[in-house]
């Protein structure tokens, strides 16, 4: 009677017993909520509560409203905050490699096995006191849209808003650039501030700029990159068991980023056509030009800032010769 007498009272402590345990892990999205660059961060913060309860879950405080997106990066290394869905443009004043990402022209998954991954994953620690997750946006090409039109590689003339992504080579191409957060694009292009910008070939109709663009220049190029980064001192805490929930949700997302950005990547190609903006299409030698030197500033920007680690990430992200 005694023994179970014990074992009652121990069940009986035990859902105690696992919320004491649980952690809650406070969250911010660099991109507004349920935005296409926030949604795969959204589902994987689903993932986590859902199979998290009782061990680990999230406490997603929002997009941009909740933080500027410049300030993610700081307040992710200081531990404002314990996760971030975030893209390297937003905080090269903290870790200027991470730049390099636009760069990449391999699949993520190749970069894991070719130790890309892991010599970002030393300067993430030492710069950062981060740990990238997960990529959530990969084969997701740039583009650059303009209210101007132009017949060749030359961006004489033009002034362009931009975030680190851009500024080496629509500098390089001749262009004027102004640095903005997201949601003050709408507004420049409206009032002529800028005449045109970089972005994605997906997003666009989600911040309403098809109402202000005209054009969109073809090929694109680079890719977009946006991932989920977590504190390393909040990591070094975590259980192994919390530590495989996170693992297992970062890992489904980002096998489905390829397939999901090819997807609206189709899907916003022919909405832009439909709404109106025309294609500026580069061909032949114009074309050439226009990546050569999209790819030739990119790396020299990148070197520039981090000339000890720049040449290495090259030889991980380029594509084999």
């Amino acid at each position: 009677m005694k023994r179970w007498m014990m074992l009652a009272a121990f069940a009986a402590v035990l859902p105690q017993a696992a919320a004491a345990q649980e952690v809650t892990l406070k969250a911010v999205s660099s991109f507004a909520e349920k935005t296409t660059f926030s949604r795969g961060f959204e589902t994987f913060v689903e993932r986590v509560n859902a199979a998290g309860k009782g061990v680990i879950q999230i406490n997603y405080i929002g997009g941009p409203k909740a933080m500027p997106p410049f300030e993610v990066g700081n307040a992710l290394k200081g531990g404002v905050v314990d996760l971030a869905n975030v893209t390297g443009a937003f905080y090269t004043n903290v870790m200027p490699e991470a730049d390099a990402w636009k760069l990449t022209q391999v699949p993520m998954s190749e970069i894991r096995k070719n130790g890309g991954y892991d010599y970002m994953a030393k300067l993430y620690a030492e710069k950062m006191n981060a740990i990238l997750l997960a990529r959530l946006s990969d084969n997701n090409p740039f583009h650059l849209y303009l209210n101007k039109p132009i017949t060749k590689p030359d961006l004489t003339g033009l002034k362009l808003r931009i975030t680190p992504v851009y500024r080496d080579f629509f500098q390089a191409l001749g262009a004027t650039v102004v640095q903005t957060a997201p949601g003050e694009v709408y507004t420049a292009l409206e009032r002529g501030v800028v005449d045109g910008y970089g972005w994605p070939i997906t997003g666009i109709f989600d911040l309403g700029w098809q109402e202000k663009t005209k054009y969109r220049v073809d090929p694109g190029f680079y890719s977009s990159e946006v991932s989920i980064l977590v504190n390393k001192t909040t990591w070094d805490k975590l259980s192994d068991a919390q530590r495989a929930v996170l693992l297992k949700a970062s890992a489904q997302a980002e096998a489905e980023a390829v397939p999901m950005f090819t997807e609206e990547g189709n899907k916003d190609t022919k909405r832009q056509a439909d709404a109106g903006i025309q294609t500026i299409k580069l061909d032949g030698e114009n074309a050439k030009v226009f990546l050569d030197k999209a790819y030739e500033a990119g790396w020299a920007g990148v070197i520039r800032q981090s000339p000890e680690h720049g040449p290495k990430l090259r030889q991980f992200f380029s594509k084999p010769k």
